[in-house]
């Protein structure tokens, strides 16, 4: 643990990831993404009712089944589903406004929230990192209600003032959310730029600001609470292989 003795930026993520999703939503992510999967689980595990999809195409599955290894493509996302969605009935769902909050991540992002899945550096014909592209992030970004994209590290490589390919960019009209481990910044339906939400107990704005690759104009920010001894007790439960920890090494 980083922070405290019960908990640290893993399960720290994990619960902003938890209190995400309300009752009833129909919730999605996808593919290499061990963290809001083992929050998805430990969120079940807490009794909240919503509809778990994942790129497995798995709908419901198992989720006391605990992941074993980090990958979101395996059995343990597909095992003891209720149906099977295809990659593409999962686009149409959420195309057709059926989806409620999808979490995907990025390589970079800027104020705007325009993300960069692509590559870095270069052009996009002789790129100095090709990345995989647009994929499900093109796809349900601009047409999902709540989009929360979630990245493991903080720092002015990934958070940048002006990406300079845009993969894929939010729909001004809907909610987009940015978690990292220091903090939430959000964009509102209606509003062009992200704004600093809140701060995690264990960090500071200025931290943040230093961390960040665009000016962050808050002097300051709510501080949210701790795990709670619920939330980390259902990510025990699921997560016995601490695969939560895996893309924080």
């Amino acid at each position: 643990m980083e922070y405290g003795k019960d908990y640290g930026k893993p399960e720290m993520m994990a619960a902003a990831i938890i209190r995400e999703i309300r009752e009833g939503d129909v919730v999605f992510h996808g593919l290499a993404s061990s963290t809001p999967m083992v929050a998805m689980k430990a969120a079940k595990a807490l009794g909240k009712e919503f509809t778990y999809v994942t790129l497995s195409d798995g709908l419901d599955h198992d989720w006391s089944n605990p992941p074993t290894v980090a990958s979101t493509l395996t059995a343990n996302t597909y095992e003891g589903s209720v149906a099977t969605f295809g990659l593409d009935e999962i686009f149409d769902l959420y195309a057709s406004g059926k989806g409620d909050i999808a979490f995907l991540s990025c390589l970079q992002m800027d104020k705007s929230g325009r993300i960069a899945m692509s590559y870095l550096g270069g052009d996009y014909d002789h790129p100095k990192l090709r990345g995989p592209g647009g994929a499900g992030s093109a796809t349900l970004t601009p047409v999902t209600p709540r989009t929360t994209i979630w990245k493991t590290v903080h720092d002015k490589r990934t958070f940048v003032e002006h990406v300079d390919f845009a993969t894929t960019a939010p729909d001004i009209n809907k909610d987009f959310t940015l978690i990292t481990p220091l903090c939430i910044f959000r964009k509102p339906a209606g509003e062009k730029y992200l704004k600093l939400d809140c701060i995690f107990p264990y960090t500071t704005v200025e931290e943040v600001k230093e961390n960040t690759g665009w000016i962050i104009d808050e002097k300051e920010a709510p501080v949210m609470d701790p795990p709670t001894e619920q939330e980390l007790a259902a990510l025990k439960r699921v997560d016995p292989h601490n695969i939560l920890a895996f893309e924080f090494k």
